[in-house]
């Protein structure tokens, strides 16, 4: 009885050490978890702004240097900086893409870029670098675009389903008939892998999910909820 009455002393005398420890381990759980939400909410806007504004600066920036590099004299350096005009260089480099794209919109234009395309697509080494950044460049933009045919394709496991794009409808060329070419894009990264696969592994999406959904679905590990762009379109038709 004795023994037990002395831990029973003990007990009672550690309570308030007790009590403060597991009000300590709250507090901090509560701060760790109020902490890494806040770093949920501002990662995102963070990297966005860093985004932005670095995209904006390099481009801002690439005229200066360009016209430091020709003109040295007459654009020299001032304590250690090229003087220029912020966003001139923005401006003037959006300009002259609208300019260019304007004027390979021409027909004669257009018969020179198409003779210029075909002796770069014909140079060793530098076929290599030209055509796939070219080919990559117009999958997601232009008349020839690849990433707008979005589909779940069947290939590791019975009714496990991959989300893809259909890239070549037709493989006949490669000896393989009924078969199409998908392009899975891997999460969290800017790679992916191709897929030869016959038609019937293939299985369409449903129609309120587009391209752009989709690659956004996949990209983001099924984080987005794809069904929101559906909810909100029928808000809007309903309003």
């Amino acid at each position: 009885m004795a023994n037990l009455f002395e831990i029973w002393a003990l007990i009672l005398v550690q309570m308030p050490n007790i009590r403060r420890q597991i009000f300590k381990q709250k507090l901090l759980t509560a701060l760790a978890q109020r902490f890494f939400q806040g770093v949920i909410v501002l990662a995102p806007i963070g990297v966005t702004i860093w985004v932005v504004v670095s995209l904006f600066n390099w481009v801002d920036n690439f005229l200066p240097n360009l016209l430091n590099f020709i003109f040295p004299q007459q654009f020299a350096e001032v304590n250690g900086q090229i003087p220029k005009v912020t966003g001139l260089g923005f401006l003037l480099a959006i300009g002259l893409v609208l300019l260019i794209g304007w004027l390979s919109s021409l027909f004669f234009v257009e018969r020179l870029m198409s003779i210029f395309d075909k002796i770069l697509e014909r140079t060793p080494g530098i076929k290599i670098i030209y055509s796939s950044v070219k080919d990559f460049l117009e999958a997601f933009a232009g008349s020839k675009k690849k990433f707008d045919k979005p589909v779940l394709i069947c290939i590791d496991a019975e009714d496990v389903w991959r989300i893809g794009f259909i890239t070549q409808e037709n493989c006949e060329h490669l000896g393989l008939k009924d078969h199409v070419t998908v392009y899975v894009p891997h999460s969290y990264a800017i790679s992916g892998i191709s897929f030869i696969i016959p038609l019937s592994k293939t299985r369409k999406l449903p129609k309120h999910i587009n391209a752009a959904e989709a690659m956004k679905y996949a990209i983001s590990g099924g984080v987005t909820n794809v069904d929101e762009a559906d909810t909100n379109e029928s808000k809007q038709t309903n309003i």
